[in-house]
């Protein structure tokens, strides 16, 4: 068994300096790509939120539309609407 020098432990202590910070350079570099998913998610929510609420104004404009449709009807004492005919 090879003996214990003080060269030979600092050797490994080097390498284990070295394999430490390219580790703190990956998580690193992990930190960075999990913060850009992290935007696109809460841009990705903005978007939905957004399409909901553009939704939601077409829902109340067709509601108003119907009940515009179906006054006019009753005033014009005609049928209803048919779009078959």
């Amino acid at each position: 068994m090879a003996e214990v020098t003080n060269e030979l432990m600092y050797e490994l202590l080097k390498r284990m300096h070295h394999e430490i910070s390219e580790t703190r350079q990956d998580i690193g570099e992990l930190k960075r790509e999990v913060n850009v998913i992290r935007g696109h998610i809460v841009a990705i929510q903005t978007d939905i939120h957004n399409v909901y609420g553009i939704l939601a104004r077409h829902d109340d404009r067709l509601d108003r539309i119907e009940q515009r449709l179906e006054l006019r009807e009753l005033a014009e004492l005609q049928r209803p609407f048919d779009p078959k005919s």
